[in-house]
């Protein structure tokens, strides 16, 4: 089965927002065993919507279309598959039932447009919204299926993952599990990363390997289909073992857990607290370490430290340091790591400094960062050379700071 994701609405083509449910759809449908042979959006017209869905029909067996399904005028997407299956638009009574509700209990006056949201294709199977009011819905054309979900993503993917996906699964009357593993690594282009395991990726059938460079970061998605799920478990195991002893200086975990989250939960492990010096990053270190839950039991704050006066007030970096050497410099960074740890009482200290760009300081170039670590007694200093937007180097340097700090810690024993 190929599929084709059509996202209906102006806003999309106008840039207003991001088409976020076409990534959800597409990675959600693969997990299926379903895959998606095209992407499309097209705007809130009745002309351009009638062609795009008739295209889809000729090319694809199975559509679905997010968007359009409220009560403005400009809602027309299950009007036009009406119109182009000749079938025609009825209430479903749940979703009638369910708007008068919402209304009654807010104590609010429904007007008649908001009924538009219960209007269904005939015949069709419907999907209950549990967090809005539209229904989705499933059509059978000419032995294709045409599934029609709401466009708000918080609406989406909850009807998805609790209705249509199961739905698709029953369709497919198949006993195969589709069972994926992903893994994480950083410090590695995906160019360099995919050449060390070229060959595994060009053997493997089943499971199979798909790698993607997202946000500085590499992942690789392996996907296995098989009756049983042990079996397929253990061959994701084998591919990953195989993968790993060729890279595994730039592996850092795997499934959804990133960089801070493993950071947070070593420190844990390791009962350290954590202080941070930011000059370069300006708090995005901070920012991202309390992202993650929990991550007060471990981090005791930051200082930001983005002028020299407060490296030499607040952190004790000397005059002459900053003069001779440079705020960005191996022994700043240094002693900003060592000195933000006993200011804050912690058992690490962090530092970042460095050139954000997009001028030169200190007559250094834009993208030279330095990178302090003290753990206990011993400190690192870590240097890069990064490239890119001024934005973007800010946020690869609090990155490689957790990459850092990562394997850092990894040299510390667990306290039993």
């Amino acid at each position: 089965m190929n599929a084709e994701i059509i996202a209906v609405g102006s806003e999309l083509l106008l840039g207003q927002i991001e088409n976020s449910n076409a990534t959800f759809l597409s990675s959600e449908l693969s997990k299926l065993g379903i895959d998606v042979y095209h992407h499309v959006v097209v705007g809130d017209n009745e002309a351009r919507l009638e062609k795009t869905v008739e295209t889809a029909l000729e090319r694809s067996d199975l559509l679905i279309l997010t968007g359009g399904l409220g009560p403005t005028k400009d809602d027309i997407t299950k009007e036009i598959l009406a119109k182009i299956t000749g079938r025609e638009l009825v209430y479903d009574e749940n979703t009638e039932a369910r708007l008068h509700a919402y209304f009654a209990g807010r104590e609010k006056k429904m007007t008649e447009n908001n009924l538009k949201q219960a209007l269904i294709i005939q015949d069709s199977y419907v999907f209950p919204n549990d967090h809005g009011l539209a229904c989705g819905m499933a059509v059978d054309v000419s032995g294709k299926k045409v599934i029609l979900l709401p466009g708000p993503p918080t609406e989406m993917i909850p009807m998805f993952e609790r209705y249509t996906g199961p739905f698709l699964q029953q369709e497919l009357h198949t006993k195969d599990q589709i069972q994926s593993k992903v893994l994480r690594f950083f410090n590695i282009g995906e160019s360099q990363l995919v050449h060390e395991i070229d060959d595994i990726i060009e053997s493997q059938t089943n499971p199979t390997v798909a790698p993607l460079a997202s946000g500085g970061e590499v992942t690789l998605r392996l996907t296995v289909k098989g009756t049983d799920a042990s079996e397929n478990e253990l061959k994701l195991e084998e591919l990953k073992q195989k993968i790993v002893s060729r890279v595994s200086p730039y592996f850092y975990g795997e499934g959804e857990a990133q960089l801070h989250d493993i950071v947070v939960d070593r420190l844990q492990e390791l009962k350290l607290s954590i202080g941070a010096a930011e000059s370069l990053t300006g708090g995005d270190f901070s920012s991202n370490l309390t992202e993650v839950a929990g991550s007060s039991s471990v981090f005791k704050g930051a200082i930001i430290c983005y002028s020299n006066a407060v490296k030499e007030a607040q952190l004790s970096v000397p005059q002459e340091v900053l003069t001779k050497e440079g705020a960005v410099s191996k022994r700043c960074a240094e002693l900003l790591a060592l000195n933000v740890k006993k200011l804050l009482k912690t058992d690490v200290g962090i530092s970042f400094t460095g050139v954000a760009g997009p001028d030169s300081l200190e007559d250094k170039s834009a993208g030279l960062v330095y990178i302090g670590i003290a753990v206990n007694d011993n400190v690192e200093v870590f240097k890069l050379q990064l490239a890119g937007s001024r934005k973007n180097i800010r946020e690869r340097a609090a990155k490689h700071g957790f990459y850092y700090l990562l394997h850092e810690l990894s040299k510390e024993k667990v306290d039993e």
